[in-house]
């Protein structure tokens, strides 16, 4: 693709700077700080040695995974008033966990994870654009983490990880297809997708939107191709961060 006039001068097939800093949060199991551009999540990873009451109840056996989100107030220019101080969650932050949870529960084996709940907890501390998409990329390597305690102190005999997973968005902004949207493209942008994918090129979910537009199959053919590109990318950094990390163990 040629050079594009992006607000931050990237191509338009080009992510965002991708930054990970593990242990960022000593008392999880497993924590990654990850930064999509200026866009910056905690995620945690928490093992809970028991599960939900409701699979006791209902003879379902193995461990379950759960996910929740936040964004903290001072991570938008204007404060964002914390969900508890409104009495509920709004539905953004509900749409968003649940999509956190389905992510990861499709690359997870469930059995494997023996009599145990892996929390997800992603807290966004900047966000400028594309804090799902982070949340998911990241929480992946937070739950790496997680499950490589678990297996060396031999809680669990295999590990219950089929495949990596991660996400970015794409989406039509000035006429032009674009990898990894920012805000200013984000909340201008005439159709905005978020594309989730394992590490073997298997979709999970593909949320798309046009925004007082239309898109027609060549334009969607073209997004989910750019979105392919930046997600084999994502998986990469993934992969060499946890080849580097899990020596540590």
């Amino acid at each position: 693709m040629s050079t594009s006039s992006r607000p931050d001068g990237r191509k338009p097939d080009q992510l965002r700077p991708i930054t990970l800093e593990a242990n960022i949060a000593p008392h999880a199991s497993g924590s990654v700080l990850i930064g999509f551009g200026h866009t910056r999540v905690i995620c945690a990873a928490t093992i809970e040695p028991k599960v939900p009451s409701w699979m006791r109840q209902q003879g379902v056996t193995g461990g379950w995974l759960t996910a929740e989100y936040s964004m903290l107030p001072y991570s938008t220019h204007d404060r964002k008033a914390r969900d508890i101080s409104k009495g509920k969650i709004d539905g953004r932050t509900v749409e968003i966990q649940r999509l956190i949870g389905r992510s990861l529960r499709a690359v997870i084996d469930l059995q494997k994870l023996g009599d145990n709940t892996l929390w997800i907890d992603c807290d966004v501390l900047q966000a400028d654009g594309g804090t799902r998409t982070a949340s998911i990329t990241g929480a992946y390597l937070a739950a790496r983490l997680a499950i490589q305690k678990l297996l060396d102190a031999k809680k669990i005999a295999e590990n219950p990880l089929i495949d990596s997973v991660a996400a970015v968005s794409v989406g039509l902004f000035n006429g032009q297809q674009l990898l990894d949207l920012n805000y200013i493209e984000d909340k201008d942008a005439a159709v905005d997708f978020n594309v989730v994918m394992t590490g073997k090129g298997q979709f999970v979910e593909v949320q798309g939107t046009g925004e007082e537009a239309t898109f027609s199959q060549e334009e969607l053919d073209g997004l989910l191709g750019l979105a392919r590109k930046g997600l084999q990318e994502l998986a990469g950094i993934q992969s060499a961060f946890l080849a580097k990390q899990l020596l540590k163990f």
